[in-house]
């Protein structure tokens, strides 16, 4: 056997405690997996892989510590490394880059790392002098990083451009970023271009005209209203989404709101074709109004929906509305954050339930 391929299994590997003789090959060269923490990671490479030199590995939690002392030598047959995981406070300093720091000879390198509650952005700047100068040998770098930083860490306003340039100080030039301020904290992300990933997390108002093709579940998030304009955006330049969360307890502007409701003429219809969820739980009801009602948008593969049960029925007009049927229409699951016993009109109103 040279090549495993577990990542699709219902359940992820686990090995932290087997002997080093245990899962051992000396004919393995490709892993494929999904591992529950990142012991495991360093489990499969303390030594019993020899061949080993194309690694692709999802870790589901990161730890603060090693439970365990692994072999920490250099791996020199490493050519192929692909790591998604998301990391805590100074979880990607202490476990992520002592880990590739040992891949010395390197050459394609893929990362997808969500870190939450760091104290500083990882840049341009960091990822030249913590990654790219370890590895003399990479010719193939894709990323995504997403790092959250409370704004009391952040001494001056950043914009993208200051991000942006720290790429280009180092000679990266297809790169983007997003920057989302909140009240407390920022997000900054940063990633390669074309966006290789499947998953976008907190993006707000501003993102670059970046055509997301790979990306099929999205989280969208702001201080300020979504209007109907930045949907018709998403639409554009995430075409074939799949999942879509909105966090956003701001109204829509007054104006528009109103006349997009009462004029038809002035609203383009937004078209998700393939949207199959969608998550309106932590929203103003205008953003319930907003995907529901067909003149608006079009919802033409819509099964799941998490919302508020008195906005669903406000919106629906206590499930009546024909201006709203259409997107419900091919529901066959709702989730409501409460038991609700649903009267007649709710399931008449939402046949496949």
């Amino acid at each position: 056997l040279k090549h495993l391929s577990v990542i699709q299994c219902d359940q992820l590997l686990c090995i932290e405690n087997l002997t080093l003789t245990a899962g051992s090959s000396l004919n393995l060269t490709k892993l494929c997996v999904g591992v529950c923490c990142v012991d495991d990671c360093f489990a499969l490479l303390d030594g019993r892989l020899k061949q080993l030199n194309t690694f692709i590995v999802d870790i589901c939690d990161m730890d603060d510590e090693l439970s365990s002392v692994y072999d920490m030598d250099d791996l020199p047959n490493m050519k192929c490394f692909s790591l998604t995981c998301r990391c805590e406070t100074n979880q990607y300093d202490t476990q992520v880059l002592p880990l590739l720091h040992r891949m010395i000879k390197l050459e394609e390198l893929t990362l997808n790392v969500i870190n939450y509650e760091r104290t500083t952005l990882i840049d341009g700047t960091q990822i030249n002098n913590n990654i790219l100068v370890h590895m003399p040998c990479l010719r193939k770098f894709t990323f995504y990083i997403s790092t959250e930083v409370e704004l009391h860490h952040i001494t001056h306003h950043l914009s993208n451009e200051d991000i942006q340039r720290t790429f280009t100080n180092i000679g990266y030039q297809q790169v983007s970023c997003i920057l989302n301020y909140m009240v407390d904290n920022i997000m900054c992300h940063i990633f390669s271009l074309p966006f290789a990933f499947d998953c976008l997390e907190y993006i707000g108002n501003a993102f670059p005209p970046v055509h997301f093709s790979c990306v099929r579940e999205l989280t969208v998030h702001d201080e300020t209203p979504f209007e109907h304009e930045f949907f018709i955006r998403i639409a554009r330049f995430f075409p074939l989404l799949k999942k879509l969360s909105v966090v956003n307890f701001k109204p829509q502007s007054q104006m528009k709101h109103h006349l997009i409701c009462h004029n038809n003429e002035l609203c383009t219809t937004v078209v998700y074709p393939h949207l199959i969820s969608l998550c309106l739980e932590y929203t103003y009801i205008h953003y319930t109004e907003q995907f529901l009602n067909q003149n608006k948008t079009h919802l033409p593969q819509l099964t799941t929906l998490s919302v508020d049960y008195s906005k669903l029925r406000f919106v629906t007009q206590n499930f009546t509305r024909n201006a709203t049927r259409r997107n419900c229409a091919r529901l066959q699951q709702i989730d409501f954050k409460k038991i609700i016993v649903h009267t007649k009109e709710f399931y008449d109103y939402f046949p496949l339930l």
